[in-house]
């Protein structure tokens, strides 16, 4: 395994995303005992406007420069221009978003049942998010798997040690909670912007045009594909708390939580996966393409076989782990976990599309997808309670790993039908 990047990265990959997704596990019976469930609610709602900001705030900067790193003519000095662009787009659209939040801020207010300081402050936040994933990209691509785990996994640790001092010594209940994220994220941007200026990846005061349009036509098109990923990731517990109750939202939860497993290893696998793959589609061999092709049917298979597992095991697993008042999840949890495993197909498509630079189609497939999610939320809800929101899910995202499959054949052909003999 030492000699392989792939299985090293990945395992890094895995660690990193475990430790980062145990957070919400080690707080949730902590926070839930020092939190009203009012509380509760209005850390989750940060959280989601966080979700909402970073379509326009971030534009998938860190996508775009990781994306740069592979041009042939990229040099550390070019990468530090670009990189330097990136970040001052960053600063213009948190100020815009500045802006439109302030300008917002009463109706806003009621909608999120948020105080405007944790408005702006969610603006700030998304922001330093950003800058974190353009040093965690520039190790990405690198291959510097040490270095991406270790920021990360401080970054969860901090995290749940501000939580812990805020919410559980200090009681400063919702408030900790969201003060925690704020600090958690400003200091891991200060140690992100240390670490660019370090390796020669940040010139900020340096105007360049034409890195600043490149960069943009990459991210602006991503911005309806963001979006598309919020209404299929997020959306669904408006309209369960809305029609079902917070009691039924919060079973929900626990089974969202034991499905979302699946995508921290396909997450994790991907991490590794992206550079090998661009190297290869680089190197432009027919055989090395047949190759990937058939790898991927095989792991297409394995994930397909285990999300049929999550139906059989997966009841029983939730009753076990969650205990029975939670044995309701048990229903939802196949259903959910087939839906994550369409997105773990969907990673291994879609990586062509960033890899060509055209990326506009993608935010069409996304967002139609989106919206499918919602229209079958509300007609399935409902029906099925809980279950049909599950079963929604798993709909729309089927159909965005279909719609980004035949986008991606579009913006970069692979032998899919033809893998099986040489060029």
């Amino acid at each position: 395994m030492r000699g392989n990047s792939f299985l090293t990265g990945s395992a890094v990959y895995l660690f990193s995303n475990i430790l980062k997704a145990a957070i919400p596990f080690a707080l949730l019976p902590i926070l839930t005992r020092y939190l009203s469930p009012a509380e509760y609610g209005q850390v989750a709602m940060f959280q989601t406007l966080m979700g909402a900001l970073a379509a326009f705030i971030g534009l998938s900067m860190a996508g775009a420069a990781g994306r740069k790193f592979y041009d042939n003519q990229s040099s550390s000095e070019m990468l530090g221009d670009f990189i330097g662009s990136c970040v001052q787009i960053l600063l213009v659209t948190s100020i815009i978003a500045l802006l439109l939040v302030w300008v917002s801020r009463v109706s806003l207010s009621q909608w999120f049942g948020l105080e405007t300081q944790w408005l702006l402050l969610a603006v700030l936040v998304t922001a330093a998010s950003v800058l974190n994933q353009l040093r965690l990209g520039q190790w990405q691509v690198r291959k510097q798997v040490k270095q991406y785990g270790a920021l990360q996994v401080s970054s969860s640790l901090i995290n749940v040690l501000l939580s812990l001092l805020l919410v559980v010594v200090w009681q400063q209940g919702a408030a900790g909670r969201m003060s925690a994220q704020v600090w958690a994220a400003g200091l891991l941007a200060l140690l992100a912007w240390w670490f660019l200026k370090r390796d020669g990846l940040l010139r900020l005061w340096l105007w360049r045009p034409a890195y600043v349009k490149e960069a943009l036509r990459f991210g602006v098109p991503l911005i309806p594909h963001v979006g598309g990923i919020f209404l299929l990731s997020a959306v669904d517990r408006f309209f369960i708390n809305s029609r079902l109750g917070l009691s039924e939202v919060g079973v929900y939860m626990v089974a969202v939580q034991f499905a979302a497993a699946l995508g921290l290893v396909f997450d994790a696998i991907n991490k590794a996966y992206v550079p090998w793959l661009f190297e290869r589609l680089t190197r432009n061999h027919p055989d090395e393409k047949q190759q990937i092709v058939r790898y991927t049917y095989l792991w297409y298979l394995v994930i397909l076989f285990g999300a049929g597992c999550a139906f059989w095991l997966g009841p029983w697993i939730v009753t076990f782990v969650a205990g029975e008042s939670y044995s309701k999840a048990g229903d939802v949890i196949g259903w959910l976990a087939l839906g994550q495993v369409f997105g773990g197909m969907y990673l291994m498509v879609t990586n062509y599309i960033f890899y060509s630079k055209r990326t506009g189609l993608l935010s069409l497939a996304s967002i139609i997808s989106g919206f499918v999610n919602v229209g079958l939320l509300l007609l399935l809800i409902p029906l099925l309670g809980i279950k049909g929101a599950a079963i929604a899910f798993c709909m729309a995202m089927a159909l965005r790993f279909i719609l980004t499959w035949w986008v991606a054949q579009m913006r970069h052909p692979m032998p899919w039908f033809n893998f099986g003999t040489s060029s």
